[in-house]
């Protein structure tokens, strides 16, 4: 009985993960659509990747200045008094 309950659970599980994987190759997008998409993507555009360079660079050079800073910054300049 026990052998029989563990097959049947074996065969349950086997089966929910050959569903899931079945239900992803359905719907996943073929190749021309992940070309498609990774054109679009913000990355692809030179102007908007040299603002995000900037904006990451300008963040990166807060937080040094925050790391060597024994001040808490987390509070602003609006709770200084």
């Amino acid at each position: 009985m026990s052998r029989m309950r563990t097959l049947l659970a074996s065969i349950g599980v086997v089966g929910l993960v050959a569903m899931g994987y079945g239900m992803w190759a359905v719907i996943s997008p073929g190749e021309e659509r992940k070309r498609e998409i990774l054109k679009n993507l913000p990355e692809a555009n030179p102007v908007r990747m040299e603002e995000t360079r900037k904006r990451n660079a300008l963040m990166l050079q807060v937080l040094k200045d925050a790391a060597e800073t024994n001040d808490n910054v987390a509070r602003g300049f609006g709770g200084q008094k």
